[in-house]
């Protein structure tokens, strides 16, 4: 191990060029990043020796103060080694995407009588199917298997039948309504459902329907007849590709500024089962660090769709393959594809990465138009609210990333005069905020947003000077939708329609109707209670 003062005292010498992993510590010792590199002499290397380096990256190389390493034989070993250490160390600067923990499937026990439920990891007591990334789809095929196989839901085994029998949604092998074999049967057609033998449950579904219907058991008949209609309903709109026996992954990467943004589509047999979305920051290898991080919690299906390399050469992209297909046991192959139907899946992902590409470019446009010293993450907005010198009140709302953080949302009622004065309202609610902030010591906004023009935003100004902070700050009038900042005299224009200007007027509008809302409803109170206090004895 290297012990070092600053960064500036490493010497690349002293590391071998041996593959393998290497850890870096900071003062007290905890490791703060663990990387794997063919060359690890070449990679540590990079670190100190370019000054083109990623904001994140360069927050690291401060802070590092010893290097540790382990000697491995090949790239394969080192990245199952990385994988392992990660996730016993969880270390700070190593992607950590907890949102992927939150992927659920759909499980069948290994009971008797099985039940269906809904998991958040695989068990070998369960029999698991998905994972599934959109949420509203996994709880309506989860449903649909209900209605259809009629599996049983309960926990325990109850002494008598529920509810769920006697709306046949159950077939009730509590109280033996139905034996082992029929219930055994029950489950192997759920299971081949779930296991995207759609057509299949449909050709067996209309037999019985046939069944019934020469029987003239008609009721019987009509209930199949929706059951196919149900599936019908929810599978037809979602099929990418009926011919397609095993699952794919797309994933599609676009850096914006200091942010890589990464969409993430599963396809299993044939099935689109939802996105999701991930912003992570930028940092050397960002594509393959955000892929290892991924599928350390993720099932690893057969095959990755790519728009763009993750990998250094050919030998880097077969390692990063035999490392995927080691932790799922099975082989796994990283395709970019160039033409067919595995071509329109990604440009599929592309386009629902464009979304969350105009919420960060009008960041990074907010960024560069009203020079403010950070990509502005945290969007603080204030509005005052009054009728005529009464119910004066403030509502803020928060954006973070440019999408509503509504549990950061705060109201404010006025304290500290009566009547009508929105300068003295602004200085109030702003010193409030922000001296709460200081004491509590939360982060504070990247921007802040005054509803109002110049002596709006003098007003929090002042506010932000006596608690000796200094936040960035403008001001959005609503005539014109211009740009006051607090020492220009003149407003600056920009063009309505761009994707900053956008952003603005839609957190804008977000104050306003929030603290609207906030008014409203205390006049609703005000009345409420005068007509308690005048309201004549004995009425109602």
């Amino acid at each position: 191990m290297i012990q070092i003062t600053c960064p500036l005292d490493f010497k690349s010498s002293d590391v071998p060029t041996n593959p393998g992993v290497y850890l870096y510590r900071d003062e007290a010792g905890e490791i703060l990043y663990v990387g794997k590199a063919k060359s690890l002499r070449a990679r540590v290397k990079s670190y100190f020796s370019s000054s083109d380096q990623p904001a994140k990256t360069r927050q690291l190389v401060t802070r590092i103060r010893s290097i540790d390493w382990i000697v491995v034989n090949n790239e394969v070993e080192a990245l199952l080694l990385e994988n392992k250490l990660v996730k016993q160390h969880t270390p700070k600067y190593n992607v950590n995407l907890k949102d992927a923990k939150t992927f659920a499937y759909i499980s069948l026990t290994r009971e008797d009588f099985p039940r269906i439920l809904t998991s958040r990891k695989v068990s070998r007591k369960l029999e698991s199917f998905g994972p599934y990334t959109d949420g509203f789809t996994r709880q309506d095929l989860q449903r649909l298997v209900v209605r259809v196989f009629k599996l049983r839901t309960c926990k325990t085994m109850p002494k008598r039948a529920c509810l769920n029998y006697h709306i046949h949604l159950c077939t009730a092998p509590c109280i033996s309504r139905v034996n082992a074999e029929q219930y055994v049967e029950q489950v192997k057609q759920a299971r081949a459902f779930l296991n995207g033998s759609y057509q299949q449950t449909i050709e067996q579904l209309k037999a019985q329907m046939q069944t019934a219907s020469e029987a003239q058991q008609y009721e019987n008949a009509l209930e199949l007849r929706n059951q196919i209609l149900s599936i019908r309903l929810l599978t037809e709109h979602q099929i990418v590709d009926n011919e397609r026996r095993f699952d794919q992954d797309i994933m599609v990467f676009r850096q914006v500024g200091e942010k890589m943004l990464a969409v993430q589509m599963g396809v299993r047999r044939g099935v689109l089962l939802g996105k999701k979305e991930f912003s992570v920051d930028v940092q050397p290898m960002i594509e393959q660090e955000f892929l290892k991080a991924f599928y350390t919690t993720n099932q690893i299906p057969r095959e990755i769709l790519l728009n763009k390399p993750c990998w250094q050469g050919a030998e880097e992209k077969k390692a990063l393959e035999e490392f995927l297909s080691a932790k799922r046991a099975a082989p796994v192959s990283l395709t970019i594809p160039r033409r067919a139907d595995k071509l329109a899946l990604v440009q599929l992902a592309e386009k629902n990465l464009e979304s969350s590409l105009d919420v960060d470019s009008a960041l990074v446009d907010l960024q560069n138009s009203l020079n403010l010293p950070v990509l502005p993450h945290i969007i603080e907005c204030f509005d005052i609210s009054n009728l005529g010198t009464e119910h004066v009140v403030s509502g803020m709302v928060s954006f973070k990333d440019a999408k509503p953080d509504k549990k950061n949302y705060r109201k404010f009622k006025i304290k500290t005069f009566k009547g009508q004065d929105d300068f003295a309202a602004v200085n109030e609610v702003v010193t409030r905020r922000y001296k709460r902030l200081v004491e509590e010591k939360s982060p504070l906004p990247d921007l802040v947003v005054i509803d109002g023009g110049p002596g709006q935003v003098s007003a929090a100004k002042a506010a932000l000077q006596t608690l000796g902070l200094q936040l960035p700050l403008i001001g959005l009038a609503k005539e014109h939708e211009e740009i006051y900042l607090p020492d220009e005299s003149a407003p600056r224009n920009f063009d309505k329609n761009s994707r900053m200007m956008l952003l603005l007027r839609k957190i804008r509008d977000a104050a306003h109707d929030f603290s609207l809302g906030y008014n409203r409803k205390r006049r609703q109170m005000k009345i409420r209670d005068e007509f308690k206090q005048n309201k004549p004895k004995g009425t109602f």
